[in-house]
């Protein structure tokens, strides 16, 4: 029999510690041509420098760095191949994790695949004992089999990438790599593939220097909305500034936070820029990014003084409940919908408009703090954990938990709302159990989603899903008389000391006996040094001769 897991303390989500804004950068076609030929130069750049640090696998040290960076800044300038090494050594770190992400994944699957081969053909699961399902016929305990030897074999040759320090990276991104076989099919012709991927590839990024002027030397954004860029050294004549710079004719104004970037840029802190083409839409855009510095998180105890709102996320909508401070539903409960079918940015834009609506309902009930789960669906997007449903394997493997969290945390920092993160084991299951036939009238009907809102937010609160605690047992002095009590936040100990009342307690102990009230011998027994006055035979008057 498995052993039951421990729950987790709720806690309150840091901040984010990085920010982000971007805006259009409409330029001229000369402009546009002086980009794209500086854009293309770099990216060659950054591809050999990509490929010389893969080669170097696990070798790698400081002055193989410092001579990687030697040759780029012959060619171009000393920072941008800073920039180019820095992001080369991102990529590089990226695919490791990613390939050690994969080979946990690898594990995992054999282990389950293995456990449901050797179980007999038909057998059902046993979570208790922790046996897993058989395979239902044959066929599919042969197509089990065969699929356990392409992952062992997966597992072999990721393996020995990881012991050589070899990882697999394409600059432009897989997926348009692939489409290059079949663009026809994707509905793009030859063309128009070979611009997306020349775009794709193309190096516009310089970091941000702190007491450099404006923030950034490569880049170089002024707070009238100026643009200029330090062209490299065998791309000098089509500057038109100073030191060797191209300042375009367009003129850039963020939005967002523009307020924030103003006072870094104004203090010389700072500012990474990034300029990209978008080919379908033949748009440019200039993204600026700077680091915060570390919050202090809000205390637990003071994000949750005016309650939580309760928020249970799911395929298509966010099911929403207020709880005050001592774990009581408080009004009706509320949907956030959005539809997560379309392109990526109809769901993004889905998905913040959704947040968007959670964040003005907390504010106008005047809670500072929301309740959410702790998700992460990467152990149960397999084909093991989700059985022969391909639908519930596609709805979790679509749900975006990662996107919809990390949306969250960002949004609610700039509300000064707190994120409360709590375990999410069993919320649905208990909430349906113990709130929503309470919770459901004749005018509402409360589903299984709005009851794991309130369990959601109980936990996050410190208060035990269920509704109220179990009646003391038969074996105490005073039996089953108290009724049974909404359950708090602490869990139910062993017999103690029970709170002063004013009054006879039972007819053993009078008032005034409560420096004895947990000794069990002072309720129980007679003759108790807790008894004021004892009573003995010999000393009773005498009724007859």
């Amino acid at each position: 029999m498995g052993e039951v897991r421990e729950l987790a303390a709720p806690f309150v989500v840091p901040g984010p510690l990085a920010m982000t804004i971007r805006t259009r950068l409409r330029v001229s076609p000369g402009d546009a041509a002086v980009l794209t030929e500086v854009g293309a130069f770099l990216g060659s750049l950054a591809s050999r420098d990509l490929a010389v640090r893969s080669r170097q696998g696990l070798g790698h040290d400081g002055a193989s760095w410092a001579a990687r960076k030697r040759a780029l800044t012959e060619a171009s300038s000393a920072r941008w191949a800073g920039s180019i090494t820095r992001i080369t050594h991102d990529q590089w770190a990226l695919a490791r994790r990613g390939q050690a992400d994969e080979m946990a994944w690898l594990r995992g699957q054999t282990a389950q695949i293995e456990a449901r081969l050797a179980r007999p053909l038909g057998a059902k699961a046993d979570k208790r004992a922790g046996l897993a399902r058989g395979c239902a016929t044959r066929a599919e305990w042969h197509a089990k089999s065969r699929r356990l030897r392409l992952l062992r074999d997966r597992s072999a040759a990721l393996e020995a990438d990881l012991r050589a320090g070899r990882v697999r990276v394409v600059r432009g991104g897989k997926r348009l790599a692939r489409l290059r076989h079949h663009p026809v099919a994707e509905g793009a012709n030859p063309g128009e593939w070979t611009t997306r991927w020349r775009a794709a590839r193309m190096f516009l990024s310089a970091d941000g220097e702190s007491g450099k002027r404006w923030g950034n030397e490569t880049i170089r954004v002024t707070g009238s909305g100026e643009v200029s860029i330090r062209l490299p050294a065998v791309l000098a004549h089509p500057a038109n500034a100073p030191h060797g710079r191209y300042a375009l004719d367009a003129a850039v104004a963020f939005t967002h936070r523009a307020d924030e970037w103003q006072d870094r840029i104004a203090a010389n802190r700072a500012v990474a820029y990034r300029i990209h083409h978008d080919p379908m839409r033949d748009r440019w855009y200039v993204t600026a990014s700077w680091q915060r510095a570390a919050a202090s998180a809000v205390p637990l105890r003071a994000a949750l003084a005016r309650g939580v709102v309760g928020v249970d996320m799911n395929d298509d909508h966010l099911a929403v409940w207020r709880l005050d401070a001592q774990g009581n539903p408080v009004g009706e409960p509320r949907r956030f919908r959005y539809d997560l079918s379309g392109s990526a940015s109809h769901r993004d834009a889905q998905i913040r408009h959704a947040l968007t609506r959670l964040l003005h309902y907390t504010r106008r009930c005047g809670v500072k703090a929301i309740a959410v789960e702790d998700l992460h669906f990467a152990d149960g997007t397999s084909r093991e954990q989700g059985g022969v449903s391909k639908r519930f394997r596609r709805l979790l493997s679509r749900f975006p938990t990662a996107r919809l969290r990390a949306r969250l945390v960002s949004m609610a920092a700039e509300q000064n709302v707190a994120i409360v993160a709590v375990d999410p084991a069993c919320t649905s299951r208990w909430g349906a159990q113990h709130w929503q036939r309470p919770l459901t009238t004749a005018t509402r009907e409360t589903t299984r989603h709005d009851a794991a809102a309130v369990a959601i937010g109980r936990r996050a609160l410190g208060y035990a899903i269920r509704r109220r605690s179990a009646p003391p047992p038969y074996d105490r002095r005073d039996r089953a008389g108290h009724r049974t009590v909404q359950a708090g936040p602490d869990p139910w100990g062993r017999e103690g000391p029970r709170p002063r009342l004013p009054g006879p307690r039972t007819r053993s102990v009078p008032p005034g006996g409560d420096a004895k009230a947990g000794d069990q011998r002072a309720q129980d027994r007679c003759g108790h040094a807790a008894e004021r006055g004892v009573f003995r035979l010999e000393n009773a008057p005498r009724l007859g001769p």
